[in-house]
């Protein structure tokens, strides 16, 4: 039976790893995800868990235990923040590569310089074409969930690809909410054992992992992760549902929110999300024909979906916790407009940069963005991208 506890998203983080009782988690703190590879160290010395917890020197050196681990038949997970990711950027592409289902906790945290240890996604979006499926959670709640399901995604045979968790440093990491937690034996049931088809200790198929890939493989080995990210969509909703089938809380690729004759919405993932809606509530309250789109999934890009939830908006500002410094914002941005472009080409766009190193929104900034797509539908104008929040 479900309890119902208090938790920080990192203690509800950490509760599911102890529950899935991985193989192997290798880790090296970094604020604000320090608190996870902690728990973990706990459960181990409390005799909670059977995981080997290899405590390395950088997270360069977790992320590679991660893959010898996995490469060796082991389920493998890790935790990072900010610069942490970034000293792992090499290995995060071969980890995809070499499609090995490791499971990242990810606490976004804005990455240096300045220093900042506060949240946004720059550590995440600048590792989003790396082959790591993302997914991204609104609340300690949902970090927990994601986590029950990310081995489910990743070591799917249609998949075989790393996946990382990710939820807002501070925000979420350390605020404490109230959340359901999930027995023990049913995280065990639903989660399963690893079970590998191929791995470096079967003595009876000798394997190589990580060769050297010359000029006539290489693209064909990027095709296979590129077939394998497309098939991880209906893994995604597969598992998701079958989640929402055992515990009643309900997840897909996005979570449509008052849309239902809205003519004005953001989009928007993570954190700020509540906040979002909190404001959508205020300005229905007024008559505003406002709504919310939260994108859960970001990699694999969820275009479809994203197209067929915002159809019929007059105009629609998508929230960027990152700065792509394009000619046209940051990386949600653009992955937008591609999908609405030839599906939704009618729907005006403003793409917001927001929160940047852990600035706040509250519902008067969004009550101020949807005043201004109100004006945009009207007829007046706007430019393509422009800083929330910014003391001009």
């Amino acid at each position: 039976m479900s309890k119902r506890d208090r938790l920080s998203g990192n203690e509800a983080v950490a509760t599911a790893i102890r529950q899935i009782d991985p193989d192997v988690i290798a880790a090296f703190p970094i604020t604000p995800s320090t608190e996870i590879p902690q728990y973990i160290s706990s459960f181990k010395a409390e005799g909670l868990i059977g995981t080997e917890f290899v405590t390395v020197e950088s997270e360069h050196s977790a992320m590679s235990a991660c893959i010898g681990a996995s490469a060796a038949g082991a389920r493998a997970m890790t935790a990072t923040s900010s610069a942490g990711m970034a000293l792992m950027y090499e290995l995060l592409y071969v980890a995809a590569s070499d499609r090995l289902p490791i499971v990242m906790a990810a606490v976004n945290r804005a990455l240096s310089g300045p220093i900042n240890i506060n949240a946004d996604h720059s550590d995440s979006m600048g590792a989003r074409d790396s082959g790591w499926i993302q997914i991204y959670s609104e609340n300690a709640q949902e970090a927990y969930d994601n986590m029950l399901m990310a081995h489910r995604i990743a070591e799917h045979p249609d998949v075989m690809l790393p996946v990382m968790i990710c939820q807002d440093g501070f925000i979420t990491s350390h605020a404490v909410e109230n959340v359901v937690i999930e027995d023990d034996s049913f995280v065990k049931g639903f989660v399963g054992e690893y079970r590998p088809e191929k791995y470096l200790l079967n003595p009876d198929e000798p394997l190589g992992v990580g060769p050297y890939s010359v000029s006539i493989f290489y693209m064909e080995i990027k095709r296979q992760q590129f077939e394998a990210m497309s098939k991880a969509r209906a893994v995604i909703a597969q598992v998701s549902a079958d989640f929402t089938a055992q515990t009643g809380r309900e997840y897909g690729m996005l979570e449509k929110y008052r849309m239902d004759g809205a003519e004005l919405a953001i989009l928007i993932m993570s954190s700020a999300a509540g906040t979002g809606k909190d404001a959508v509530d205020i300005l229905r309250a007024k008559g505003v024909k406002a709504g919310l789109v939260k994108l859960r999934v970001f990699r694999p890009f969820p275009a479809e979906d994203v197209a067929e939830a915002l159809g019929g908006l007059k105009a629609l500002g998508i929230m960027d916790r990152s700065d792509g410094f394009s000619a046209c914002g940051g990386p949600l941005g653009a992955e937008v407009r591609a999908a609405l472009y030839g599906k939704a080409d009618g729907i005006r766009t403003i793409n917001y940069i927001y929160g940047l190193g852990g600035r706040d929104m509250r519902t008067e900034d969004f009550e101020h963005i949807f005043g201004e797509l109100a004006a945009m539908r009207d007829g007046g104008e706007a430019p393509d991208c422009r800083y929330q929040g910014v003391r001009e």
